[in-house]
């Protein structure tokens, strides 16, 4: 399937379809979409029809395309064609969507409308907080799982180089079907991080996955439990431990994304990733090798010059327990990086703000 088709969206008398994701939703009269349930087989059909709205479409042709060349019965197609009409025709008092050429084919005839995405990629470390569920049989603990969303968008926020989406827009997605790839085309995010909170007596059960909405597959799940006559302190040692440990996942997954054209900003990610390894030469080595390559893209990245200022120890001193010495060239290269580093603001890390200090992130 070409670009083209992986992102049209046909709209056609209460129906949304999604060609490329092989998606149908039905509207309401408020415009919300419900996701129709029916065969991959069905939905290539709909697609081939609807592009070639009121033309008439061969029983050949609809088969060398839907079936690949595969040789099937014509009862095969007919079988489809029966699921589309008993989904589209629901609620019409006349005729079909689908018109049958006697002789020749089929042919839709209801009026549809292309909408183009855009088709720019969403940005690396993307992610939306939707609404936290209260699963408590106290429905006025909501503001408690209000309150887990909120910080937990604040303290991703923080991570470096993260993309997230405002609290406000979250909060739209409440009491809706979840559909995560619709969220992340709307929204124009990689991940979207949901989850749910219990609250009984001084016991609170806080449950995130993190899904990757290319894939709907879930990359992460953790459950926390706390017991606490502090309400807000649980509050913020979730938070606090959610945002790292989902801070990590990101930042480890990301690289494993392919990319046909990598930048700085992808070796400094694998850079990232490669460095919560257990620590070893081979793991420093293949560190440092990453931030240079970044910096050979891109020579003014004040983030790669930081972190290999911070991987190569003290200003000016190359050599260090467990490190591979440098060369001349290399040592004025690493203090002049650090130097900058020094000069550089401030860098949002989790909670609060860090920088370099003899030779380490300190809290500023």
């Amino acid at each position: 399937m070409n670009q083209r088709d992986s992102t049209d969206i046909f709209l056609f008398e209460g129906f949304r379809f999604h060609r490329g994701d092989r998606e149908l939703f039905r509207l309401d009269a408020a415009g919300n979409a419900s996701a129709v349930s029916i065969g991959s087989r069905a939905l290539d059909l709909l697609g081939l029809l609807v592009e070639r709205q009121g033309r008439s479409v061969s029983k050949t042709e609809i088969i060398d395309v839907v079936w690949r060349g595969s040789a099937v019965e014509e009862a095969n197609l007919t079988v489809q064609i029966s699921a589309l009409r008993r989904v589209l025709d629901r609620g019409r008092e006349q005729n079909s969507c689908i018109q049958t050429v006697p002789g020749r084919g089929y042919r839709f005839v209801v009026p549809v409308t292309r909408v183009e995405e855009d088709v720019r990629a969403a940005p690396r470390l993307s992610i939306v907080v939707l609404p936290f569920a209260n699963l408590s049989d106290d429905r006025e603990q909501q503001y408690f799982a209000d309150g887990i969303t909120e910080d937990l968008t604040t303290d991703l926020s923080r991570i470096e180089n993260m993309f997230v989406i405002s609290c406000n827009t979250a909060f739209t997605y409440r009491n809706k079907p979840i559909d995560t790839r619709q969220i992340g085309r709307e929204l124009g995010v990689r991940y979207v991080l949901e989850g749910s909170v219990r609250r009984s007596g001084n016991r609170v059960r806080v449950s995130a996955q993190l899904i990757d909405v290319a894939t709907d597959a879930h990359l992460w799940a953790e459950r926390f439990n706390t017991d606490t006559d502090d309400l807000f302190v649980p509050q913020n040692e979730i938070t606090t431990r959610i945002a790292n440990e989902l801070g990590a996942e990101l930042i480890a997954a990301e690289p494993d994304r392919s990319t046909e054209h990598a930048d700085a900003l992808d070796y400094i990610l694998r850079g990232r990733a490669a460095g919560l390894r257990p620590p070893s030469r081979a793991v420093y080595a293949e560190v440092i090798s990453l931030y240079e390559r970044a910096l050979a893209l891109d020579p003014q990245s004040a983030e790669a010059q930081r972190r290999l200022a911070a991987r190569r120890g003290r200003p000016c001193s190359c050599r260090s327990a467990g490190r591979p010495s440098l060369g001349g060239v290399a040592s004025q290269r690493v203090c002049a990086f650090r130097q900058r580093a020094f000069a550089a603001p401030a860098v949002p890390m989790g909670r609060g703000r860090c920088r370099i200090r003899d030779g380490a992130w300190v809290k500023s």
